[in-house]
């Protein structure tokens, strides 16, 4: 497995395991796969990651900021999916491991990530990389026509900040 920088050639694979994401109905409150052009404003500049497998993309990880404000300009969101034909062969921790390290490098000090309670294997990875469980938000938001709670959960750099 490779781990490469994100650019706009990857972005049809990207854009087709996101699709996947959004298919659990357990993935993100979004309902639709964002054109390049949305994706790539809404991401931080660094810290995109894709995982290649035979020349094929099999998961990709990015960063959001929270915030416009300068004060949180070291606390980032991650973005973490994994192909469905990929999951469970490790290919997320190989992800966020490097996710981790890049952003640390970019003066990234806590990245924090809200998710459904029920993606077990997306909270699962999260603990396995440091995070931790910081929050529970009930019927934060609707899904369709159904209530769902979140879990946000961060990791503190242990190299960058203060901790």
């Amino acid at each position: 497995m490779e781990i490469k920088e994100i650019n706009k050639e990857h972005f049809p694979e990207i854009a087709e395991i996101y699709r996947q994401g959004l298919e659990t109905g357990n993935a993100t409150f979004e309902t639709s796969v964002p054109l390049w052009e949305n994706w790539d404003k809404g991401k931080l500049k660094h810290s995109r990651l894709v995982a290649i497998i035979d020349g094929v993309v099999v998961g990709w990880a990015a960063l959001s900021a929270v915030s416009d404000r300068c004060v949180y300009g070291g606390v980032a969101e991650v973005s973490i999916y994994i192909s469905n034909d990929h999951k469970g062969k490790g290919i997320g921790r190989t992800l966020m491991s490097k996710l981790v390290e890049e952003s640390e490098a970019n003066g990234i000090w806590t990245l924090q990530s809200g998710m459904f309670p029920e993606n077990e294997a997306t909270v699962a990875l999260h603990k396995s990389a440091g995070f931790r469980v910081i929050g529970y938000r009930e019927k934060i938001g609707k899904l369709g026509n159904i209530w769902r709670d979140t879990i946000i959960m961060e990791r503190r750099s242990k190299t960058i900040g203060i901790n």
